[in-house]
C-alpha cells in the first residue's frame, strides 16, 4: 500500500516549524544567559542596586518600593515622552521669554541673541505706549463681551441638540464643523473677504447707536463683537461639545419627578439643567479664552507682538526687539489669566456652609 506523500503546503510549514524550533533553541543556549547578566548588572552595580524591596543609590541613599510608589513609576513612565517635550518645547521657551522681558534683546548672525539687562523699562514702556494701551483694553473689552455670548449660545444650542429629535448626530457634526474650519489659511481667506460678519447685523440701528450714543472705550470692544459676530459663534463648537456631555449624565428621573410635581419646562431649565451644566461652564470658559486670544487678528495684540519683534534694526527708531516683544506676550498672558479667573470666580457654584 502506497503512503500518501505530503503536500508542498504541509512541507513548507514543516520547514518554517524547524527553523523556528532551531531559532528558539539558539535563543535559550546563547542570547537568554547574555541578557540574564546584562540585566542582573543594570540592577546590581556600584551606582544602583535592588537588594529584596529597596533600593540603593550608591550605598548611600536607600529608598523602600512600596506598591504605591511602583504604580507611581510606572505611570511617570507612561507619561515620560510627554513630560520631555512639554519641557523642551513649552517650558524652556516659557521660561526664556520670561527672562527676556527684562533684557534689551536683538539676535546677531555671528554671536546670536545678544541681551542688556534693563530690568521693567519693556513693561513701563507698555503701559506708556499710545497704541499698546488702547489694544490691550479693545482685548478686555471684546472678551467680557464674547465670552458670556458664546457660552449662552453653547446653552442653548446644546439643550436643542440633546433632545429626542432625528438625526441628532448629523446637528452635532453640523455645529462642530467650525471649529476644523476657522483654523489655518480657511479663517485668514474668509476674514480677507470680510466673510464673518453677518451684514443684516451691521445694517440694523444696533451699530449705529452703539457708536453714536457710547463711549469709545465701550463702543470699540461692542463694534468688534458686531462685525465678527460669525466668527466669535464658530467657537462655541467645543463648548457645545461640552455642554452635551454634561447633560447626558443628567438622571432622567430628576425631570420626572419635577414633572410630575408640576414643574414647567422653564422651571425645569433653571432648577435642573443650569444648576446641573456649571460645573462645566470653567472648562468651557477656559478653552474660550484661550482659543480666541491665540487667534492672530490684524492690529491685535498678538499681531503687534510679532510686528514689534520683527521690524526695523536695532539702530531703527521702529525696532523694539525680543526683549520688548516678550512682555507684551506676558502682559497679554497676564490679562487672559485675569480674565478667566473673573470669569470661574462668577460661575462658580455657591455651595452653602453644613453645619
Amino acid at each position: 500500500m502506497r503512503t500518501k506523500q505530503p503536500t508542498f503546503l504541509k512541507r513548507l510549514w514543516l520547514g518554517i516549524l524547524r527553523i523556528f524550533t532551531k531559532l528558539n533553541e539558539i535563543y535559550q543556549q546563547k542570547i537568554q544567559p547574555l541578557l540574564d547578566r546584562f540585566f542582573y548588572r543594570l540592577s546590581h552595580n556600584v551606582v544602583y542596586r535592588e537588594i529584596g524591596n529597596t533600593i540603593k543609590i550608591f550605598s548611600l541613599v536607600t529608598i523602600r518600593i512600596t506598591r504605591k510608589r511602583r504604580h507611581a513609576f510606572y505611570g511617570y513612565l507612561f507619561i515620560l515622552i510627554w513630560l520631555i517635550g512639554i519641557s523642551i518645547f513649552t517650558l524652556y521657551p516659557l521660561v526664556y521669554s520670561f527672562y527676556l522681558s527684562f533684557h534689551e534683546a536683538y539676535y546677531n548672525l555671528q554671536e546670536g541673541v545678544i541681551t542688556t539687562f534693563i530690568g521693567f523699562t519693556n513693561y513701563l514702556n507698555i503701559f506708556r505706549s499710545q497704541t499698546l494701551v488702547p489694544a490691550y483694553s479693545n482685548y478686555l473689552g471684546r472678551m467680557v463681551v464674547a465670552v458670556p455670548i458664546i457660552i449662552v449660545f453653547s446653552i442653548i444650542i446644546a439643550v436643542l441638540v440633546n433632545m429626542p429629535i432625528r438625526t441628532k448626530g448629523l446637528w452635532r457634526t453640523v455645529f462642530f464643523l467650525p471649529v476644523i474650519i476657522s483654523t489655518g489659511p480657511v479663517i485668514n481667506e474668509l476674514n480677507a473677504q470680510s466673510a464673518i460678519t453677518l451684514p443684516n447685523l451691521q445694517a440694523s440701528g444696533i451699530y449705529s447707536y452703539i457708536v453714536n450714543n457710547l463711549p469709545e472705550f465701550l463702543a470699540d470692544p461692542l463694534t468688534t463683537v458686531i462685525n465678527s459676530m460669525l466668527l466669535i459663534l464658530w467657537y462655541a463648537g467645543i463648548p457645545i461639545l461640552i455642554y452635551l456631555a454634561g447633560l447626558q449624565k443628567i438622571d432622567p428621573s430628576l425631570y420626572e419627578a419635577a414633572s410630575m410635581d408640576g414643574a414647567s419646562p422653564w422651571m425645569r431649565f433653571w432648577k435642573i439643567t443650569l444648576p446641573s451644566l456649571m460645573p462645566f461652564t470653567g472648562i468651557s470658559i477656559v478653552y474660550v479664552v484661550v482659543s480666541m486670544s491665540l487667534f492672530v487678528e490684524p492690529g491685535g495684540i498678538l499681531d503687534l507682538t510679532r510686528t514689534h519683534m520683527l521690524v526695523g534694526a536695532p539702530d531703527s527708531a521702529f525696532w523694539f526687539g525680543y526683549g520688548y516683544a516678550a512682555a507684551m506676550a506676558w502682559v497679554y498672558f497676564l490679562c487672559m489669566v485675569i480674565l478667566i479667573l473673573v470669569f470661574t470666580s462668577l460661575t462658580r457654584e455657591k455651595r452653602g456652609k453644613v453645619k
